[in-house]
């Protein structure tokens, strides 16, 4: 097997795995908000939507099971109701998602047509393509992406040498680097990083004949080449849209914006173009999504093909209802699952990628207790009223920037393992 060919083939199919089109909408308009600011806000999203989900590629490298080992160190139970949450969360945020973007970029600017009708449509052909698992996707998939790639790093470039010399100042609430980090979670690609990172596995053990330090070494340099990609597409769109701020209205959306810094540096057809090929990958992350996640149902039933049916079934139906509404109204839904999964998600990659004697079965236990404990005031805090929660918020350190859990879990972190130290030292 020559290694380099299939880093370089794994980490273009892990780019356009984490690619997910509805992120695409993301990254333009923090730099439209963060202004001057752009590139704190950069190191904030990459943290959370590059670096974060590379660590679980290297995660799964060292791992090499499944989804569910990283928890197992915390409980087998903890694992499987960590996964449940996961795949939940993904098919009734992420992607209904995707075809409320098809709708407000490709269809509302050309038809006067209801988003119901949008998303109806747009599950109802999904199911066909999940129920026949047709390999159409993956040949869409391996031409969708590298176009889309051109066309973006052409708005980068051309938006770059056009910018007007003037930048409105940052209108972001919370401090740039944060406001970042936060909005990295809403790419999901932390989550991703764990679920996608199980496929590889899979694949690489179905070719034979692959060490597991070669599957290990494979696995961490594809990560480094898909997280390149995607360190170049986000920053580059984050300072062109904090470059061109001034060229739009306050009030404008994601999906406005977007199309907008496409239409004044490619003109109409290239924003048609853009806008086309969106919607096409789009879709083909919401049909893969959700096999995934049929798939793993029909694992958890003894490879049912019932449960897959029923599964695909449920996701599609939430799809079209959750996929009705537009894109700023299911991203501020979405906060409070954010709060709670990801946090957890974080210290999983975190504490699945240090040398292992800094990672015992307690450090797993403890250090996730405290970060759920410690999020729980992040989690409420986007659904009750925030004067109820502001004396808790001034004890907790970064609670107020909605992360009072990161603290107390490296606090909780460094103490268990000096009391396990001077445990082996005494012994």
């Amino acid at each position: 097997m020559n290694n380099k060919k299939t880093i370089l083939i794994i980490g273009f199919a892990l780019f356009a795995s984490f690619f997910g089109a509805g992120n695409l909408i993301l990254p333009p308009f923090l730099g439209f908000n963060s202004g001057p600011d752009w590139w704190l806000v950069t190191l904030g999203f990459v943290t959370s939507a590059t670096v974060i989900p590379l660590l679980a590629l290297f995660g799964h490298a060292r791992l090499q099971g499944t989804m569910l080992d990283f928890g197992n160190k915390v409980s087998p139970l903890f694992s499987l109701v960590y996964c449940l949450c996961v795949y939940t969360i993904a098919i009734t945020l992420p992607i209904p998602r995707t075809a409320a973007v098809t709708h407000e970029m490709a269809i509302q600017p050309f038809f006067n047509t209801p988003s119901l009708l949008t998303s109806s449509l747009y599950f109802g052909i999904a199911f066909i393509f999940i129920m026949k698992r047709d390999s159409i996707l993956s040949i869409l998939g391996k031409f969708l992406t590298p176009l889309i790639v051109l066309i973006l790093l052409a708005i980068i470039i051309i938006g770059l040498f056009t910018s007007p010399e003037s930048m409105n100042t940052s209108t972001l609430e919370a401090p740039a680097l944060v406001a970042g980090l936060l909005e990295g979670y809403q790419t999901y690609d932390a989550l991703g990083g764990i679920l996608i990172g199980g496929v590889v596995i899979i694949s690489l053990n179905l070719e034979g004949g692959i060490s597991f330090e070669d599957k290990k070494t494979i696995i961490g340099k594809s990560g480094l080449v898909a997280a390149t990609g995607l360190f170049i597409i986000y920053a580059g769109m984050i300072a062109v849209g904090a470059l061109h701020n001034t060229e739009f209205e306050a009030s404008i959306t994601r999906p406005e914006l977007l199309s907008g810094l496409s239409l004044k540096t490619l003109g109409n057809i290239g924003n048609l173009f853009l806008s086309v090929l969106i919607s096409l990958a789009c879709f083909t992350t919401a049909v893969s999504v959700i096999v995934g996640t049929a798939d793993f149902f029909k694992g958890l039933f003894k490879e049912s093909q019932l449960a897959y049916t029923i599964t695909a079934i449920i996701s599609c139906i939430i799809g079209v209802l959750v996929g009705q509404f537009d894109v700023h109204y299911i991203i501020v839904v979405a906060l409070p699952a954010l709060m709670f999964i990801y946090p957890l998600t974080i210290v999983l990659i975190l504490l699945n990628v240090i040398p292992k004697k800094y990672a015992t079965k307690l450090v797993f236990k403890t250090v996730v207790l405290v970060t759920f404990i410690f999020s729980i005031p992040d989690f409420l805090g986007f659904l009750i009223e925030a004067d109820w929660l502001q004396n808790v918020k001034e004890i907790i350190p970064f609670a107020k920037e909605n992360l009072g859990w990161a603290l107390p879990a490296l606090v909780t972190f460094i103490v268990i393992n000096l009391i396990q130290s001077l445990k082996q030292r005494d012994a």
